[in-house]
């Protein structure tokens, strides 16, 4: 709890006041155990990688594309691991926005891509979804 949740939650609300350098200093403690998994959940569960993400989103916001890059792709080299977590489909996406970010527009059209092809069958009016494919968009 000390070292992976509660960081994972303060580092959430850093970045949704606008302070990612202080997210990324207080996932740090806890980097140690990113590729564990919490006793309270098993592979396929919720809560398994989210201090990875917590930390690439926090990137993002910081605008360090390369850095987000690491933290996305590893949820995707281990994707066995978040199974059906919303992690997992969103790693994609949240890749292919730090590839635009260091400019490998290639690569990041490649993310979108399968973001999108995770949810295609998805609601069209789902806001992230609808956010994706207009970014997608100004890539081509």
């Amino acid at each position: 709890m000390r070292l992976v949740y509660v960081p994972v939650i303060r580092a959430l609300i850093a970045v949704d006041h606008g302070a990612p350098d202080q997210a990324i200093t207080l996932l740090q403690p806890g980097a140690s155990y990113d590729l564990g998994t919490p006793l309270s959940s098993a592979p396929g569960f919720f809560g398994i990688l989210y201090s990875v993400y917590v930390r690439g989103l926090a990137y993002l916001a910081a605008h360090q594309g390369a850095e987000a890059a690491r933290q996305f792709q590893t949820i995707l080299d281990h994707r066995t691991t978040v199974a059906s977590d919303p992690i997992g489909a969103l790693a994609r996406l949240q890749l292919g926005r730090a590839l635009a970010l260091t400019g490998d527009n290639a690569g990041a059209r490649h993310a979108y891509e399968d973001f999108l092809a995770v949810w295609k069958d998805a609601d069209e009016e789902i806001p992230i979804l609808r956010q994706a494919k207009s970014e997608y968009s100004k890539l081509r």
